[in-house]
């Protein structure tokens, strides 16, 4: 149950903003936020697992992120990590709609992608239609579609707008932002084959729980001048924090 909440072209100094919760099993291995040793030009986390990731940045301004997409369907043997997709756009040239419309969506279990070159954001899902361009705005994003209004999608929202309002963006103000553990109402409770006080705990923005929650919340910014930045915080099964890290770069061209 990942939350992703952005802000784009809303703000005169801060023309993307970015504030994520990444969850997932504990017992899953992953690499801390830090420049990539296969490809020194990428930060972000690692999937140790299967090799990609779930947020990341190039130093020429590509930004990607990916949640699952949660639904009944069981994931079949053969099928490619969806972190991949977004290591393979970080990695490409192309801009970000006409690299949303070369995937095939039939090679992944559900996922919702959003990508952006500093300049575009693009969103897919091969659950939902197909790929687009964003306008400005700010945007919500869990393990259903975009902007599916689910309380923990909504309340992230309006925290982020009422930031956005007061001009009061910053790193300390997005991270309190994604550590809220407020929980959903239970209308919202589907049966997943989990207990409810488990599948409750899951419609919190932070999720704490023994075997699953929030591992990590990433804040991204970049400004007029095209100096971005990437703040990790990382979390244990207590829901305490473990380590921070933080990165920052002017955006340079390819070679």
């Amino acid at each position: 149950m990942c939350l992703i909440v952005i802000a784009f072209k809303t703000a005169t100094d801060y023309p993307l903003l970015v504030a994520a919760n990444r969850d997932e099993f504990h017992a899953r291995p992953a690499h801390a936020a830090d420049w990539w040793a296969d490809d020194k030009d990428i930060v972000g986390g690692r999937d140790l697992q299967a090799g990609g990731t779930w947020l990341g940045l190039h130093r020429s301004g590509r930004f990607a992120a990916i949640t699952n997409y949660r639904d009944a369907a069981p994931t079949r043997r053969g099928k490619r990590s969806r972190g991949l997709l977004v290591k393979e756009f970080l990695q490409n040239t192309l801009a970000p709609l006409d690299y949303l419309e070369r995937i095939d969506g039939d090679s992944y279990a559900g996922f919702n992608l959003l990508v952006s070159d500093g300049q575009t954001l693009a969103s897919l899902s091969n659950r939902d239609s197909m790929a687009r361009d964003l306008s400005a705005g700010v945007y919500g994003l869990s393990n259903a579609t975009l902007d599916t209004p689910w309380e923990k999608v909504e309340r992230s929202k309006r925290a982020l707008h009422a930031l956005l309002a007061d001009d009061a963006v910053n790193e300390t103000s997005l991270l309190r932002l994604l550590a809220d553990t407020e929980k959903g109402p239970a209308r919202e409770v589907t049966s997943d084959h989990l207990p409810f006080a488990t599948a409750h705990a899951i419609t919190a923005p932070f999720i704490v729980l023994p075997e699953y929650g929030t591992r990590c919340s990433t804040i991204v910014m970049t400004d007029q001048h095209g100096r971005w930045s990437l703040t990790e915080r990382r979390f244990d099964q207590a829901g305490e924090k473990t380590g921070e890290s933080r990165y920052s770069f002017d955006r340079v061209d390819r070679q």
